[in-house]
């Protein structure tokens, strides 16, 4: 654990270093709006893009680009869940899901159903910067209800300081290569105001979207009911400090650097705090790597045509190129050799850049838990059986392990496996089906026949208990109650769901384990895997993953999603202990 912490303090310096030497940024900035093809589109749109911010801010575009939040509206698994929830309620959710995942295109009027690729630049960004700093009343509510102030670039902007740096830009314009002197409008495309905004360093600012109710009287997610309950809160630790700060998921202070680059000066002396915009957290993306993470690059083709590159072959690869190409068919877009070279250049700079999100959330998870064990509860004797367990600790102040949306996701668990005198795997706990999930009783292999039920699995995932026809409670992963209607409508509950205290036909079956809390894995080895003496071995690892696979084939994922979506499955505090069997 230690090692991802050391690492994680360097993490954002060599990010930046990765992104400059990839070309995904450059020392003076993302060109600007003036120089972008697109430069139209962004003028008419009443919200401004990020790409447009990174002009200026090029280590926080470079940060956000691969985040979570800005990977809120690409999200395909995102949009085939939606869709699925819409089909479910016969569309009366109307636009609760999007106007958080899509909140500026929401506010800009477009349809739910609109096509991501048919939004507007800022929609298809998701949670981009005019989501946060475009805001300016107190909201502290929840489902999104919140309003951002529209306007182009040169409007104000709302942060927790007042931008004394920024004055000293507008005060000497011809020092920075802006046009002097600067019309009251901010000129230059940049602002003409930095206005404080106490809330948005505070954590009620992430309740809007953190903390969600849907339409049955379910909590979807409870991060802030968590978190205001919690050490942290008691302690004056906000969600920034462990999601922004220097460390993932830990609070050990920021970073500092230039709090912007105009025209390749950098502004301020490089001790301003900086707030880390990757929004350190255990989520992934799954989506075409030339969609996602954002890539001023990839611009030059659409996400249609992103779509149709095979990048998990060897396009635009000088060797597959020289070998294959001519005996491959391509779609019309990708007919020119030079045109899937330069695709290819886009698709390895956001693979590296993916690869530090992927030791970002290896190290938020692991500075929030920690395995302890194994703990025998007698000494080791061939032909009895063993039993031991191990104690999972959540060593996170602020809220539970896991946290976030509950219900199908997310996902974690615990592998255990038993290895033999002989090198033999004899006996194991937390495997997983064909297709990837536990072995618990959604897994199509359990329910087929061809796999055994995973009797001793310790699974922090929190379920939907759905009432059945007789009145008996059935384990589902939505609350929707299939017993009951074959073709099931959400509806809400017809009576107050604070008489009841949950709501009728469904109530949650949490597992997840509070802050600084732990909870015991115990497990028993057969007496006959235990026949032979001599020196066996325990591996133990916590597995992470953001879907089982059973519920992404409810919600119609592809195939391409459910190979991505393990892909990216992470194994955290893996360790083997060996011990003698007498």
């Amino acid at each position: 654990m230690k090692r991802y912490s050391a690492r994680a303090t360097t993490t954002g310096r060599r990010l930046v270093r990765a992104l400059l030497i990839s070309g995904l940024m450059s020392l003076g900035g993302v060109a600007s709006a003036t120089d972008d093809p697109h430069a139209p589109v962004f003028k008419e749109n009443p919200l401004p893009s990020a790409t447009q911010c990174a002009a200026c801010h090029p280590r926080i575009y470079a940060e956000w680009a691969s985040s979570n939040h800005a990977y809120a509206s690409i999200s395909p698994m995102f949009h085939k869940f939606e869709q699925r929830i819409s089909d479910l309620t016969n569309g009366t959710i109307g636009t609760f899901c999007v106007r958080c995942h899509q909140q500026a295109g929401t506010q800009n009027g477009e349809p739910r159903e609109l096509a991501v690729w048919d939004r507007s630049p800022v929609s298809r960004e998701g949670v981009t910067c005019v989501t946060c700093h475009r805001v300016k009343a107190e909201f502290g509510k929840v489902n999104g209800e919140r309003h951002l102030i529209t306007g182009d670039l040169s409007n104000p902007v709302y942060n927790v300081g007042r931008g004394g740096n920024l004055e000293t830009v507008q005060q000497n314009p011809e020092d920075y290569g802006l046009k002097s002197p600067l019309n009251g409008e901010g000129g230059d495309g940049i602002h003409s105001e930095v206005i404080k905004f106490e809330q948005i360093g505070r954590s009620e600012f992430c309740v809007s979207c953190h903390q969600v109710a849907v339409n049955l009287g379910i909590k979807l997610e409870v991060v802030w009911d968590q978190y205001r309950a919690s050490p942290a809160a008691d302690h004056g630790i906000t969600c920034q400090d462990c999601h922004m700060g220097k460390v993932p998921g830990r609070a050990d202070g920021y970073d500092t650097g230039h709090i912007a680059i105009v025209r390749g000066r950098p502004v301020g002396d490089g001790t301003q705090r900086h707030s880390n915009h990757a929004f350190y957290g255990p989520g992934y993306p799954i989506a075409h790597p030339g969609i996602f993470p954002f890539n001023p690059r990839a611009q030059r083709w659409s996400i249609e045509q992103w779509l149709e590159f095979d990048y998990r072959s060897g396009w635009g690869e000088r060797d597959w190129e020289d070998q294959h190409a001519a005996s491959t068919e391509f779609p019309e877009t990708w007919g020119a050799r030079e045109d899937r070279e330069a695709a290819r250049i886009v698709v390895n700079q956001n693979q590296n850049a993916l690869e530090y999100k992927r030791k970002h959330r290896r190290a938020v998870m692991e500075n929030g838990s920690q395995i302890d064990g194994p703990f025998f509860a007698s000494e080791p004797r061939a032909g009895k059986p063993l039993k031991f367990r191990y104690r999972v600790t959540n060593t996170d102040e602020g809220h539970n392990l896991p946290s976030g949306s509950l219900g199908a996701q997310p996902e974690i668990w615990l592998n255990v496996a038993l290895v033999g005198p002989d090198g033999e795997n004899v006996w194991e706990s937390g495997y997983v089906d064909s297709a990837g999930d536990m072995a618990d009783l959604h897994s199509a292999d359990v329910l087929a026949g061809t796999l055994p039920h995973d009797d001793q699995l310790f699974n922090l995932q929190t379920k939907f208990l759905t009432t059945n026809i007789k009145g008996t409670d059935r384990e589902m992963y939505l609350p929707v109650n299939f017993d009951v209607d074959q073709i099931p409508f959400l509806r809400p509950a017809n009576v107050p769901t604070t008489v009841l205290n949950h709501p009728p036909g469904v109530r949650m079956e949490g597992r997840s384990i509070p802050p600084l809390g732990y909870r015991d894995a115990s497990y028993t080895v057969p007496a006959d895997v235990m026949s032979k003496p001599g020196t066996y071995k325990l591996a133990v690892r916590m597995r992470s993953r953001a879907e089982p696979i059973y519920f992404m084939k409810f919600v119609f994922a592809t195939p391409e999603m459910e190979q991505a979506i393990n892909e990216w499955m992470i194994d955290i505090h893996p360790y083997a202990v060996e011990f003698e069997v007498k």
